[in-house]
């Protein structure tokens, strides 16, 4: 994990930017090359009690019945789904997958595994 997480999104504009997606709507894009099991940026925003647009729901390990909601406030809550990610969460912590070339569109399994 790296020492400073990244949760404003003028530490995140670095290394994503936001741009119309293939996908849908709006997506997060590499600004530069991002390594397999480098650290992007921390999912951040209040907590949410109920599910809704740009709602994570993150498990603690072993505790599949008590998700913790976060509703996202930075440049991440446009990440788009795909099977497999290009990108996978620790808690709300953003890590690439995979190599994530500069300008690819940065995924994630929102169905988790």
């Amino acid at each position: 994990m790296t020492s400073k997480r990244k949760l404003k999104n003028s530490e995140l504009k670095a290394d994503v930017y936001t741009a119309p997606s293939k996908i849908h709507g709006t997506g997060v894009f590499a600004r530069r090359l991002i390594k397999k099991g480098e650290y992007i940026g921390t999912y951040h925003g209040p907590e949410a009690r109920r599910d809704g647009t740009y709602v994570l729901w993150v498990y603690e390990e072993g505790d599949k019945t008590n998700p913790v909601g976060c509703s996202g406030r930075n440049l991440l809550r446009y990440l788009n789904h795909a099977k497999p990610g290009k990108g996978e969460f620790d808690g709300l912590d953003l890590y690439a997958r995979i190599n994530i070339k500069k300008d690819d569109e940065i995924t994630f399994n929102y169905e988790g595994g």
